[in-house]
């Protein structure tokens, strides 16, 4: 009976706003009168409107109950004060007694010294907090949960009229930036590499809700129930338009999509909503934006963007609401070389857009596991992510240059580096062609020594990168990419279907299989555990799945049920410990073992490796030898643990070089020791994919490289103008060093030496 009350007092409310806004005068004359009926009809002294301006300052616009000349006089900073607490957190507030609270300001101009209880709540637009909105008692006062609701539904009311540009010019915050017109560099995070020039073209998802309050609920959820049909089909014809070559593992992530759009909880919170007095299309926008103000604060990086999703399918809802199915204006008709600029992009918004038109995606928000990032990358569209203040520092039809290689991007770019990305591009494409005609050449040093240049994949598309470079096999298939594109943990039927087609599409030419690899910066969405302080060097890997020894389980029978009769190589990851690897290979006879008894047959020939990451299996390299028919670098966590350096830590990940004494040494050893043993080695981190790198590899004994599929020509060219003896003379005198790294004097022998890097 409450919450229906409070639903009514919301609608009489909201009834009476829509009058105000309706009766047309200035912006600041709608939001005084707006401020006088908050406060009559919440039967409260005061009520405030605070409206952010640039610098992050909350400016009083309007008020019912302080003293009229503090208006546009009194501004708070982002967290000073109560409101700029509110607005810091974007969060409500409501206080019995205001004044004992720690953050209490007190502003002498305002008068309100003699009001004891406050309740505050952000205005939100856009996932920005845009103002403030408060009301005040004079004597202590317990707010109702229904009234913090009511003043949340009337916020969002106010967001629209505070972020309509009538108050504040739109263009305020972009003249505070003095260099707003001229020429900026950006930088972000890569996501997908590659290069791309282009006009920029800004992703503008929001839809302008003309309608905000309704007198009859029952309808309104009948639009609501109309509009959800009419999307869900839609996705339906979308999905099924989508090229199935593009691999099992975007179908997979597209159906985990699909069901954020059916959440039965998200469609009961946009309905309570409803029943506050909004229209269908005012509750999903209000729901969305608390959505999104509380997913702020999450700190689990799956949840976080999986609310990518949850925006992209809001915004598809509303179209529907409001007769836009595309989401935001015309999609088709785009410049001929065009770089989309976002904060944020789902995986379907990407699909509506020609994508033969787009050059690269720049966005404000995102991580390289995020579906939409996931789908350009088996588009081959470059994207950066995380590139702060992009939607303000770019406009549309600036010129873009996006270098995602580099992570850097440059807007509204002077002539001479036009020219020089011209140039680059030009001898970029002339690059590329020339190791598209190397590629039936053998790589084969100029010395004589052969080299096997395989690809590392993690999903379908990437194994189609075989016959493009005509590598020698996929030296490393990371298995966990399915298991983070899927809701659920996938089967072993599904695991058996994936991996005989990427044994089938690789033919003759050898994949090795890594086993699951999560934890760390590598989550699953079904996975939940404790936050660790050290997550690299915590529950991850065969750490997890030697703990959960059922998933390794079915992992390995899907593998053994996918290489009956063919060749299979299975591969351990961060194995610290011999007697770590001697349990999954126990485990793998079981597995063996239970195939057998179900009549399957067994691979023509099973191989089994380890990869050497942790430095302390290097000392019980006999041990190891003895058990492996192969070993395999991870060159990236081999150097973290060997340097003991945070690689995700921006301050430090560049500190220590792979081209040092120490790792170079460590890396003659394990050949040396590989060596004389007979057991293949090779490196398949990022180490073994740039030509300079690569080069110092073949000096210290490795003859086998994985890498991406576009590093495959690069490396090849290296190989082919390379004397190998006489690099080998040059590095004996290089191990005792004490310098911090040798890559000087190795790019200067590939300089004398005519060695192409």
């Amino acid at each position: 009976m409450q919450a229906a009350a409070g639903s009514t007092v919301s609608r009489r409310l909201l009834g009476r706003l829509r009058d105000v806004m309706a009766a047309g005068g200035s912006a600041q004359e709608r939001l005084d009168k707006v401020v006088k009926l908050i406060a009559a009809d919440m039967v409260a002294e005061v009520c405030s409107c605070y409206v952010m301006r640039a610098g992050e300052v909350l400016e009083l616009f309007a008020t019912e109950g302080l003293l009229k000349t503090a208006v546009h006089e009194t501004r708070l900073r982002v967290g000073e004060g109560l409101v700029g607490d509110i607005a810091a957190h974007a969060r409500t507030l409501a206080l019995s007694d205001a004044q004992s609270h720690p953050n209490f300001a007190y502003r002498p101009e305002t008068g309100e010294e003699i009001f004891h209880s406050l309740i505050g709540v952000p205005i939100v637009r856009g996932g920005r907090v845009i103002g403030v909105l408060v009301v005040q008692n004079k004597s202590s006062r317990n707010y109702t949960e229904e009234e913090a609701e009511t003043l949340e539904t009337v916020a969002m009311v106010l967001a629209e009229l505070v972020g309509a540009g009538e108050l504040i010019g739109r263009d305020e915050l972009a003249s505070v930036d003095g260099n707003a017109l001229l020429p900026v560099r950006l930088e972000g995070t890569k996501l997908t590499g590659g290069v791309g020039v282009g006009i920029a073209v800004m992703h503008e998802p929001q839809i302008v809700i003309e309608r905000l309050v309704a007198e009859d609920p029952d309808h309104e959820k009948e639009r609501l129930r109309d509009a959800m049909k009419a999307m869900r089909r839609k996705l339906d014809e979308m999905f099924e338009a989508q090229d199935l070559a593009m691999g099992g593992e975007h179908r997979d992530l597209l159906e985990t999509y699909r069901m954020f759009a059916e959440d039965a909880g998200w469609m009961a919170r946009i309905s309570e909503a409803i029943n506050s007095g909004l229209t269908a299309e005012a509750a999903v926008q209000k729901v969305h934006e608390d959505t999104r103000v509380r997913m702020a604060q999450v700190t689990d990086p799956y949840l976080r963007e999986r609310l990518h999703d949850l925006e992209d399918i809001a915004n598809r809802l509303l179209g529907h609401l409001v007769g836009k199915e595309g989401g935001s204006a015309s999609r088709g008709d785009l410049p001929e070389n065009t770089v989309l600029v976002c904060r944020t992009l789902g995986p379907t918004e990407l699909l509506d857009y020609d994508r033969s038109h787009l050059r690269a995606i720049v966005m404000e928000e995102g991580s390289p596991t995020m579906h939409v990032a996931i789908l350009a990358r088996a588009l081959d569209i470059p994207m950066i992510g995380r590139a702060q203040d992009a939607l303000r520092r770019i406009n549309n039809n600036d010129t873009v240059i996006v270098d995602a290689d580099n992570a850097q991007i440059f807007v509204r770019p002077s002539d001479d580096i036009l020219d020089a990305y011209a140039a680059s591009q030009l001898i970029r494409a002339q690059k590329l062609a020339a190791y598209a005609a190397m590629r039936e050449l053998p790589a084969v040093t100029r010395s004589g020594e052969s080299v096997r240049l395989m690809i590392n994949a993690g999903l379908l598309v990437d194994v189609t990168q075989l016959e493009v470079t005509g590598a020698a096999g996929i030296g490393l298939y990371r298995t966990e990419m399915p298991f983070m594109s899927q809701p659920r943990m996938p089967d072993v039927a599904n695991q058996t279907v994936l991996y005989s087609n990427i044994l089938d599409q690789a033919g003759d030419r050898p994949v090795v299989f890594r086993t699951l690899d999560v934890g760390s910066d590598k989550l699953l969405p079904y996975w939940h555990s404790d936050p660790e302080d050290n997550p690299a060097l915590g529950w991850r890997s065969i750490r997890i799945t030697l703990d959960r020894p059922a998933v390794l389980r079915h992992q390995l029978r899907a593998l053994l049920r996918a290489g009956s009769g063919r060749d299979l190589h299975v591969m351990f990851p961060m194995v610290a410990e011999v007697a770590e690897l001697d349990r999954l290979k126990s485990i793998l006879a079981l597995e063996q073992q239970h195939q057998a008894n179900q009549g399957v047959a067994p691979p023509s020939s099973l191989k089994v490796g380890a990869m050497m990451e942790v430095p302390a299996l290097a000392w019980q390299l006999p041990a190891l030898l003895d058990r492996v028919d192969f070993l395999s670098i991870g060159s990236n966590d081999l150097a973290q643990f060997l340097f003991a350096v945070d690689r995700g830590n921006p301050r430090i990940s560049d500190r220590y070089d792979v081209l040092s004494p120490a790792m170079l040494s460590f890396l003659r050893m394990m050949a040396q020791a590989a060596d004389a043993k007979g057991v293949p080695l090779s490196v398949c981190g990022e180490m073994a994919g740039r030509p300079l790198d690569a080069m110092a590899l073949l000096g210290v004994g490795l003859r086998a490289l994985s890498m991406s599929g576009p590093q495959i020509g690069p490396v090849k060219a290296m190989v082919r103008s390379l004397s190998l003896p006489a690099l080998e003379t040059y590095m004996a005198g290089l191990y005792d060093l004490p310098s911090h790294s040798v890559r000087e004097e190795l790019r200067h022998f590939a300089i004398d030496h005519g060695v192409v890097i």
